[in-house]
């Protein structure tokens, strides 16, 4: 007797209500259903069910043993998934880091995309505007955008992050528009704390870095998005937020021939030993979603 067909007719018969329903769910006649039941009780050594002519109902041994078959099922079927599933399968949990605006702009959206692909792996992602320790906070991946990576840690070029000076026509209008660089100081300029209010530019390939100052300062670039949005002042922001804002003229671009000092943008883990499949398949699928030239440049 194959047991676990045997306990598989026995839980289908009981949430059927019948032999009959139990046949044509299982795709058997019914003279088969009644020896798998039969075969079962023999090895149970007790009756599993009361059958009557009108229906059919547990006996104490049966309410006994049907969670336990339900269980043992689960567990079968548990264990074929698993052993179908390649050893090199991505499966388990995946933890990132990643700053607050890139994080909500694009990676938010292409980890959804991952776990669709491969539904084995749970994310998880940590939004945080800080370096963090991977080694001590138990961390898979940083997305990391920075010139200066730490030597100890393995990092893969994911893309490239540009940014751009740029304000709202409403604080144009207002202020006036800058056409040499020395004009900054005389306006308004947001700054994001973590980089500072020296502007590192270059013109003609030779560095142009300029101190600017304004009464707006953030840890966070999406805070100074919509700061710039709201006409409060121009601001040095990633494209890969204000690039819809640049197509759709809710923002203008200044001063073209500065340009502003590029970063690359890293996957950035602890070591290439026994990397797991999880983070080999992030790190490649990031790479081929953002790319080197990314997308949210291509229409600036």
């Amino acid at each position: 007797m194959d047991r676990l067909i045997a306990m598989q007719v026995f839980v289908e018969v009981v949430d059927g209500g019948s032999q009959s329903a139990a046949a044509d769910k299982l795709d058997m006649s019914r003279p088969v259903v009644s020896r798998y039941l039969a075969e079962l009780e023999e090895w149970a050594g007790a009756r599993l069910l009361h059958r009557t002519t009108r229906k059919l109902s547990l006996t104490v041994a049966g309410a006994e043993m049907l969670p336990r078959c339900r269980q043992i099922l689960e567990l079968s079927t548990d264990m074929k998934t698993a052993l179908a599933m390649p050893e090199d399968a991505p499966q388990g949990l995946l933890r990132i880091t990643v700053s607050t605006s890139f994080g909500q702009a694009h990676l938010a959206e292409a980890v959804s995309e991952y776990v669709q692909r491969y539904p084995a792996v749970n994310v998880e992602m940590l939004l945080l505007d800080r370096v963090v320790n991977l080694v001590e906070e138990r961390i898979d991946l940083a997305i990391r955008v920075s010139k200066e990576l730490d030597p100890n840690l393995i990092a893969r070029k994911l893309s490239v992050c540009r940014s751009v000076m740029c304000a709202s026509p409403a604080y144009l209008d207002k202020y006036g528009t800058p056409t040499q660089i020395e004009q900054l100081i005389q306006h308004n300029c947001l700054i994001h704390s973590y980089y500072g209010s020296v502007w590192q530019l270059e013109h003609d390939n030779m560095p142009a870095n300029v101190a600017v100052k304004g009464n707006i300062s953030a840890n966070d670039a999406t805070s100074l998005v919509q700061a710039t949005l709201a006409g409060a002042g121009i601001a040095l922001l990633p494209t890969y937020l204000v690039a819809p804002f640049l197509h759709s003229g809710q923002l203008l671009a200044l001063l073209p021939d500065y340009h502003p000092q590029e970063f690359g943008i890293h996957g950035v883990y602890a070591s290439r030993k026994h990397m797991p499949a999880t983070l080999r398949t992030m790190l490649d699928f990031l790479a081929e979603r953002f790319t080197l030239e990314p997308t949210w440049d291509k229409f600036l």
